[in-house]
């Protein structure tokens, strides 16, 4: 009799124990969210104006990855560069503040005035350029809105020497924080996965 009880204490204990974990790792999955991905599509500056002051003209494309999580986005405010190192800014435009319901894709046009073609990079060659990325969103969370977090992306791209995107396909717009961020998610779900496994483990002993 003693041992009977001691076993059914312990499977109680070891019921509890994965019911917890498993709620915890439902409350988990149901709360996480993941960055929107955010990508250069279009950039371009006419050289064969008149006039010396020439116009950058660039489209965005962002997509809401969450599967039941919408987006407000604050204002974006895009940055370019005339070479990878950041040392000198051509200028920025800024992208009004919008929401984007969940799995959404949304398609941006900026443009940036009065820049010197003379200074420009890439006149008859090859030129690399960066742009940088920089805004907070709120998740929104069934009828909740979450914090802001703040997100900073950027990339280097290639551009001919008429100052047009060499490459057709969409610039990925990544950030070490993102990698950080997914490195993170994959630990919990391994260490989820075997806090599971060894409470399932656990209570087969404790029925033996």
């Amino acid at each position: 009799m003693p041992e009977s009880g001691g076993g059914g204490c312990c499977r109680c204990c070891c019921s509890f124990i994965f019911t917890s974990g498993l709620t915890a790792l439902f409350l988990w999955l149901s709360l996480r969210t993941t960055s929107p991905a955010c990508a250069l599509s279009k950039f371009y500056i006419p050289l064969n104006q008149t006039k010396n002051q020439t116009t950058l003209e660039f489209e965005l494309r962002l997509k809401n990855t969450n599967k039941d999580k919408g987006v407000y986005y604050d204002p974006i405010n895009v940055t370019f560069f005339d070479s990878p190192n950041r040392s000198r800014s051509i200028g920025s435009s800024t992208i009004t503040k919008f929401y984007q319901g969940h799995k959404k894709r949304a398609t941006k046009n900026g443009t940036i005035a009065n820049i010197d073609r003379d200074e420009l990079p890439g006149n008859g060659s090859t030129a690399f350029f960066w742009v940088d990325l920089a805004t907070s969103v709120r998740y929104k969370i069934l009828m909740f809105k979450t914090k802001r977090h703040k997100i900073r992306v950027g990339a280097q791209f290639a551009v001919n020497g008429t100052i047009i995107k060499v490459y057709p396909k969409d610039i990925k717009l990544k950030s070490n924080a993102d990698k950080i961020r997914s490195y993170c998610g994959k630990m919990g779900v391994f260490f989820a996965n075997f806090l599971v496994l060894d409470d399932a483990r656990f209570w087969t002993y404790a029925d033996d």
